[in-house]
């Protein structure tokens, strides 16, 4: 809120994120994406294809490079990194699942199913916590990591229309994931194996691309609403505030 003019102007709009340092920006992502999806891949294959480990120990092995990336970012920004955190429990999920039941092809398409349903249902707990799962990944993908940004980001928590924004996302991305592991656990017994060994990967990705679709289209929607909001307040504010003074003090 300021004077200016002598109107009173009340600025309800979201404050602007700070600059981000390039540089900051490019080793952090060069960092997540290897530590966290790159590497646990390769490790997974090369033990598994090359030295025939078992699903189980690959996968436990691989959770050592989100752990390394968590440990990076406490020495290197002082704060843990939940993008690695949700990483690491998808793995250690995965990890789990490939010890449940049998290990035909049948029981590891339903197991694939499984994770994807079990994350789903990660999001929709997070709805019960103080700050939803989307909220870290946001501030994972829209900060450098750096201490304004992120503060940047945790301080439009504030605004209603923010906090919606988030515990929405976090709805839409644990139902469609629990709804797809549904589906793809249903066609696993009604489609015959080589069908669905074609189809369960596109059907994971395709789920993921729409999913990130329309995640852009409505934070951008959404912060599109919220300044327009901004705008409307401030605006009234401003001609509550020449109105007044028009009138001149009141006399007694």
């Amino acid at each position: 809120m300021h004077v200016s003019g002598g109107t009173l102007s009340t600025h309800a709009a979201r404050p602007e994120p700070p600059a981000r340092s390039g540089a900051a920006t490019a080793l952090g992502w060069i960092l997540t994406i290897g530590l966290n999806v790159v590497a646990p891949i390769i490790t997974y294959n090369t033990l598994t294809e090359d030295h025939a480990w078992s699903e189980f120990s690959a996968l436990l092995l691989s959770s050592a490079w989100p752990v390394l990336d968590s440990a990076i970012s406490l020495a290197w920004r002082r704060k843990l990194d939940e993008f690695a955190v949700v990483t690491l429990v998808f793995l250690v999920i995965t990890a789990v699942v490939s010890l449940v039941g049998a290990h035909s092809a049948r029981a590891l398409l339903i197991k694939d199913s499984a994770v994807t349903g079990l994350f789903g249902l990660l999001c929709l707990a997070t709805l019960a916590a103080a700050r939803p799962l989307m909220f870290y990944f946001g501030r994972k993908f829209a900060t450098d990591g750096t201490p304004e940004s992120t503060a940047w980001w945790n301080g439009l928590w504030q605004y209603e229309g923010f906090r919606t924004t988030m515990r929405r996302m976090t709805l839409v991305w644990g139902v469609a994931y629990v709804v797809e592991a549904l589906v793809r656990i249903a066609l696993t017994y009604t489609l015959d194996t080589k069908t669905m060994v074609t189809l369960s990967p596109i059907m994971i990705y395709a789920v993921l691309g729409a999913l990130g679709v329309w995640t852009a289209l409505y934070g951008k929607r959404s912060q599109a609403e919220g300044e327009r909001r901004a705008a409307e307040t401030e605006a009234k504010a401003e001609a509550e505030a020449t109105a007044a003074a028009a009138e001149g003090p009141s006399v007694v």
